[in-house]
Formats: C-alpha cells, sequence, structure tokens
C-alpha cells in the first residue's frame, strides 16, 4: 500500500500547523504541528504535538484541550499554558484508527474548537464498521435496470461565454437527459471547439444547492478534455442566486435526509443514477477518444464518485479528495467514530423518524460498500483534522477497494475539510500532474494491490 507524502506537504508543515483558527480572546493563530512530517504511526507509538502561537501570546494560561479517538471518544485532556513559550501534547493507540486534538477557547461559551491536530495509527488495518447489507449488488443492478429502461432523450443547449476567461476556442452546453422517476440529469458540458479527439473528466459536486460555475469547467476543458460537471440535484444549473437560496431553504432543505427511512425513496438514489447517465452521454460522445474516463469529486463529490465507479464500467480513473458519505456505521464501530457526513447513524438526524430504518437505508448508499467493487485506478486524498469526511471512514473506503486495483492514498496531516491555508497542495498538484502526463501521452501508474 502507498501512502504518499510529498515535498509539498513538508513545506506546508514548516509554515503552517496541522489547523490554525484565530483565538478570539488575542487574535492570534494556535498551531499544531505533529512529530512526524507524514502523521502516520504504529500502533502504540508515541505522537506529540507541539503547540505554539503565532502572535502576541499574552494571556494564553489556560487553553483547554481534548485528545480524542476517531473524534468521538476522549482519551486525554488538561489545559495548556503558552505564555512562556510552545507546550506538547502526546497520545497514541494501541488499535487501528486516528487521533484529533482540539484545543479549545477559554471562553466557555465558544463551544467550537480554536485549533486541532491530527495523526493516523496503522492506517492499512482500518476496515467497515460493518459488512455491506446482503443484497447490496441485487439492489443496484435492479437499479441499473431500472435506469436502462428510461431513454436518455438528452437536450443540449449552448451556452454563452461571453465575459469568461479563457473562453476562446471553446464551447460550452447546459445538458439535460432524463433520469429515472420522470426526473432528470442536469449538468454543464465544455470542451474545446476544434473536433477531434479528447480524454473525459467528470466533476461531481460537493454538499449545497448552487449554480454550476462555467469559468471553473472551462479551466479543466481548457488544455484539451471533456469535461461535465454533473449538478447533484434536479435543478437547472445557471438560475439566479436567489433561486438556489430558495430551494435550499425550501424543497432541498436538509435533503441529505429526504427520504431516507427507505432505499427506494433516498435522495442519493436519483444523484447516483444521475452520474451514471452522465457517465453513458459523454461514453457516446463521437469527440470522446474511448481511452481516458476520468471521474472527480470532493466531499460529495467524492461520495458520489465511489457509487459511479462501482456502478459503470467505463469509469478508467477515479481521483477523489476527502470524499463524506464513508463507512456511515462508524459510530457503531467497537470503539466508536465519531459520525461523518451524511451524519445518519447520529443525533443530528431530524427527529421523529424512523432510526431503525435509517440504519437499513444508509448501507446501500455508504462508499466503502461500493469500494469493495471498484476495479479502476484510484487516487484518495484524506484530510487528518477533517470533521465531515472523517479520515478513518475514508481510509478504510481505500482499503476495501480489492487487490490488485492500483490504487494511491495521499494522507494530508495539516488538512481540515477546506484545505485551510493550502493544506491540500498535494492531492491537487498530485492531480494536475496526472492530467498533464495523460495530455501529453506519457505512461502513468500506480502501486498495484
Amino acid at each position: 500500500m502507498r501512502f504518499r507524502f510529498t515535498p509539498l506537504a513538508a513545506l506546508a508543515l514548516a509554515l503552517l500547523s496541522a489547523f490554525s483558527a484565530r483565538a478570539d480572546e488575542a487574535k492570534v493563530k494556535i498551531t499544531l504541528v505533529p512529530d512526524k512530517a507524514t502523521g502516520i504511526y504504529e500502533l502504540n507509538e508515541k505522537v506529540t504535538w507541539t503547540v505554539d502561537v503565532v502572535g502576541d501570546r499574552a494571556g494564553l494560561t489556560a487553553l483547554p484541550y481534548a485528545v480524542k479517538q476517531d473524534a468521538a471518544t476522549v482519551v486525554g485532556s488538561g489545559t495548556l499554558d503558552l505564555t512562556a513559550g510552545p507546550a506538547t501534547i502526546s497520545g497514541t493507540r494501541a488499535e487501528a484508527g486516528a487521533l484529533l486534538v482540539e484545543v479549545m477557547s477559554m471562553d466557555k461559551g465558544k463551544l467550537l474548537p480554536i485549533a486541532m491536530g491530527g495523526a493516523v495509527f496503522a492506517p492499512e488495518k482500518l476496515a467497515a464498521a460493518l459488512p455491506a447489507p446482503a443484497d447490496f449488488d441485487a439492489f443496484w443492478q435492479e437499479k441499473l435496470r431500472e435506469l436502462a429502461e428510461v431513454p436518455p432523450n438528452p437536450k443540449l443547449e449552448p451556452m454563452s461565454l461571453e465575459g469568461v476567461k479563457g473562453a476562446e476556442g471553446m464551447e460550452a452546453f447546459k445538458l439535460t437527459t432524463d433520469n429515472i422517476r420522470g426526473t432528470h440529469m442536469e449538468a454543464l458540458l465544455a470542451k474545446p471547439a476544434k473536433e477531434q479527439k479528447y480524454p473525459a473528466l467528470l466533476i461531481f459536486n460537493s454538499a449545497g444547492v448552487s449554480a454550476l460555475d462555467k469559468g471553473s469547467v472551462l479551466a479543466y476543458a481548457k488544455p484539451g478534455w471533456i469535461v461535465l460537471n454533473v449538478n447533484a440535484h434536479d435543478l437547472p444549473i445557471d438560475e439566479a442566486p436567489e433561486f438556489y437560496k430558495k430551494m435550499k431553504e425550501t424543497e432541498l432543505k436538509d435533503y441529505l435526509s429526504i427520504g431516507n427511512e427507505s432505499r427506494e425513496s433516498c435522495y442519493f438514489l436519483r444523484m447516483f443514477l444521475g452520474c451514471v447517465r452522465g457517465i453513458d452521454y459523454v461514453a457516446s460522445m463521437p469527440e470522446w477518444d474511448g481511452k481516458t474516463l476520468i471521474i472527480t469529486g470532493v466531499s460529495q463529490g467524492g461520495m458520489q464518485s465511489f457509487a459511479a465507479a462501482a456502478l459503470s464500467p467505463k469509469v478508467t480513473a477515479m481521483v477523489i479528495d476527502v470524499p463524506s458519505g464513508c463507512d456511515v456505521y462508524g459510530p457503531l464501530a467497537t470503539p466508536p467514530r465519531a459520525a461523518g457526513w451524511p451524519p445518519w447513524i447520529s443525533k443530528y438526524n431530524p427527529q421523529g423518524k424512523d432510526l431503525a430504518k435509517i440504519k437499513e437505508t444508509a448501507g446501500y448508499f455508504d462508499g466503502i460498500y461500493f469500494a469493495e467493487r471498484i476495479h479502476c485506478p484510484t487516487i484518495i486524498g484524506v484530510a487528518l483534522l477533517d470533521i465531515a469526511a472523517r479520515p478513518s471512514g475514508a481510509i478504510a473506503a481505500f482499503n476495501a477497494i480489492p487487490a490488485p486495483t492500483p490504487k494511491q492514498l495521499i494522507v494530508m496531516p495539516l488538512a481540515d475539510h477546506y484545505g485551510t491555508g493550502g493544506t491540500q497542495g498535494d492531492f491537487f498538484y498530485t492531480f494536475a500532474h496526472l492530467r498533464e502526463a495523460i495530455q501529453k501521452g506519457a505512461a502513468w501508474s500506480l502501486p498495484y494491490h
């Protein structure tokens, strides 16, 4: 198994903490740096974080902290006095998993951490908390048959690129196809205007409700790619911000919980099948080179990618960052792991729902079970300070991809879910290098397992 740590990450370690946040009481940055630059440790090996201050340290006399196993069980706590200089926090684990340090404000009314540090122990041993549903494959084969019975009826509508940077020689379209049960797949398609064969890239979006960004899609397409950005929702892709704000506050409020008491009504069912429909469309385009069809996404986009790579043999590679929706049964593990996103098995579920039904539904949409069915080359970026896409779940999903699939895990010890301060640069450098190699026709490979 290959755990990559590049000079970019080392540079970030020198410049940034594992997480930095403004300490409200002193307007300073609290930094936590692990003693191993990779953030990766063996079982029972001790990790020591150095805690320091960028700025005025006066008054930082008693900062509370807690060390948690997989952000759930507290295994250490205390207070830090940083007025005279740096302090240290140590911890270890006897079983595979992550440690997360949370440094809190001295103001007890502030409930969120002002700084965090992370580490992971024996990542290669992490696995799913529970097995996949016994009829997982049968269910999804039936859903693919249901999708196949719906003619796609693709509709392309040219989009204006006036005022879009880098639009010379490019063209963009709104794409709509039919999806299951009267729904649609909506997407933004961009490609060079010159008629020739191109590799393809499909982008699946992170959580939220918004328009799709022509500029960013064109930037991916400009070097010579067909790029399809698939909307996670059955919504137009280019309405005014007020439209999406209204949808977010009404019909799509807490959409992750819509229908989650049944696998047949779960909101992610249409979403995942929309990803497959997008792949099918791109693979049918005469401009596609017939060789390269990469899928990518961040957070919820990674969750969608797991499903798409497992459900469509047309995918030739998957490159995803901080994927959410992995190991949603983590809170039921021993020891328990904190819930990630979507937090179906947690106290954050809407009141009045049948939790037993939600638990049953969750297994059919968990990225870790799709991972067990993926056979294309895969790169996954994992952030050790991530409280949305928990690192233990994402790493367990990576491990679930079966041998001999080529795969690479990029562990980012300094990064939170949003890559604050450029801390996810290692992943994005790797992805850019991969695309560049494909453009040049150069050989590229990943370790085999």
